[in-house]
């Protein structure tokens, strides 16, 4: 008896082309992402072609690395909407952050509204070293304070890969889960590979993101998914709908 195996797809196929993107690094000089405009247009004009309409470009906020504020924010987004316009682009370009979740964050939130990805729906991070000690607290004063936390590539914490009821923990705490979505072709290794197919044969995934930085980060959108079954990422792609304006 002959066996077929199917062929794993290539990322950016998966990618419909009405896809809003809700993580990346897009806004030039603001943090580790496009370094000047020129890598904003271009990395812009890449993910167009992927599937890209829409775009949500979360630059960082971190103390004492990237002390963005939010009005430093806004005023680069609005000076980069208008470079892209004047290069025939006109699609939706807004800006939210990605918050690292520490001391700081928290005073930020109780005093300030935060840059939100859509009304109350806010991108956090942790460090890749070690959760924050009060995380279930800061989770939780944020939620009172009105907000839903989008956990940012919950795959990537390598202090979680070990302990996957932490995961469910951080689900039951009323995190939402976004994928890196290079994560499922290997970029960051074998290991959070493994995790989010986990993650996303497990349902846990609410959103995708593809987080880009760089061209090396747009260039791996050509490689394939290496994914037990594909389904479960495609449907979460499709809910990145939910952030569609209008």
């Amino acid at each position: 008896m002959l066996t077929f195996f199917k062929s794993k797809p290539i990322l950016k196929d998966l990618i419909p082309d009405n896809h809003i993107d809700i993580h990346s690094h897009l806004l030039p000089g603001i943090d580790d992402g496009a370094k000047n405009f020129g890598d904003t247009l271009r990395l812009t004009q890449a993910l167009q072609k992927i599937g890209i309409s829409e775009f949500i470009t979360t630059p960082h906020i971190i103390q004492h690395v990237w002390d963005n504020t939010h009005e430093q924010i806004l005023e680069k987004k609005a000076t980069t909407v208008l470079e892209l316009e004047k290069n025939n682009i006109t699609v939706p370009f807004n800006a939210a952050a990605e918050y690292l979740m520490d001391d700081q964050f928290v005073q930020l939130f109780q005093s300030h509204n935060l840059l939100t990805l859509k009304d109350n729906y806010v991108l956090v991070e942790m460090s890749y070293i070690n959760p924050p000690i009060q995380l279930y607290s800061i989770l939780f004063d944020l939620q009172v304070a009105g907000y839903i936390p989008v956990l940012a590539h919950p795959e990537r914490y390598l202090f979680y890969h070990n302990n996957f009821n932490e995961y469910l923990k951080l689900k039951r705490a009323g995190c939402l889960f976004q994928l890196n979505l290079l994560s499922v072709v290997g970029y960051y290794g074998a290991a959070i590979t493994k995790i989010a197919d986990q993650l996303l044969q497990k349902g846990m995934y609410t959103y995708v993101g593809s987080d880009v930085h760089h061209d090396n980060h747009v260039a791996a959108f050509k490689q394939k998914i290496n994914l037990k079954d594909s389904t479960p990422l495609k449907e979460v792609i499709a809910n990145n709908q939910f952030f569609k304006l209008g």
